[in-house]
């Protein structure tokens, strides 16, 4: 069977994702592994450093020798993601991709909440480059939820939630849609927030996304006899 090497920068998204892979792709199986100081440091710099995207590059290549495909988690890594895919020898994925051709798909007015500033202003720049390449032009209303991922690494996971519906509720009235940039974000609003409007969150829309490229490659392999690539 084919396997997903999922790499993760939060513990807590093990249990998130393993689920959703299995009945997205059941098919396949998947290995995960977590290096929260990939984050940790991108934080701490306030941007991603060379020295960083050098070590994730190393866990890609290590995980991409002993799978036929992998898929990074953390928003944060999105762009050295984009910049590792021309060399890396299987299908690389970057989590919110999904997420953000699904937002520029379904509105032009997008709120965009993230926990993090190293986060916040990367997924803006991919809804830019995913309208710019639909031929789409939408407006972004951004928020960072002070303090909220400071509460979830301290284990308050009520206080995060909170903060991220706080904002939530500042954005909503002004847009169409609203994008939770984070993974560890999903679940923080009450269904009752969906009922108001539109929430897009990455997990879900990112395995959907990389379940369909996959299938699709799959299906072109056994036509051609090749593997996936």
């Amino acid at each position: 069977m084919p396997r997903l090497a999922l790499i993760h920068t939060v513990p807590s998204l093990v249990a998130r994702f393993g689920p959703l892979v299995e009945e997205a792709l059941p098919c396949w199986t998947f290995v995960h592994s977590v290096d929260e100081s990939l984050l940790a440091e991108t934080v701490r710099a306030g941007h991603l450093t060379d020295a960083t995207r050098a070590r994730l590059a190393a866990e890609v290549q290590a995980d991409a020798a002993g799978a036929d495909a992998v898929l990074v988690t953390c928003s944060t890594l999105g762009e050295a993601v984009d910049a590792l895919r021309p060399t890396t020898p299987v299908p690389l994925f970057r989590i919110d991709r999904g997420m953000a051709e699904e937002a520029v798909r379904r509105a032009r007015r997008i709120g965009v909440l993230a926990t993090l500033s190293t986060t916040l202003e990367p997924t803006g720049r991919l809804i830019r480059a995913t309208a710019s390449a639909a031929g789409r032009d939408v407006t972004m209303v951004a928020r960072l939820c002070e303090g909220a991922f400071a509460r979830l690494v301290a284990g308050d996971r009520e206080a995060h939630d909170r903060l991220v519906r706080e904002a939530f509720d500042e954005v909503a009235p002004q847009v169409e849609l609203v994008v939770l940039a984070q993974a560890s974000m999903a679940g923080a609003l009450p269904a009752s927030a969906q009922q108001r409007i539109a929430v897009l969150t990455s997990p879900e829309l990112g395995i959907a996304a990389v379940a369909a490229e996959l299938t699709g490659r799959a299906l072109a392999a056994d036509t051609s006899g090749r593997r996936l690539s």
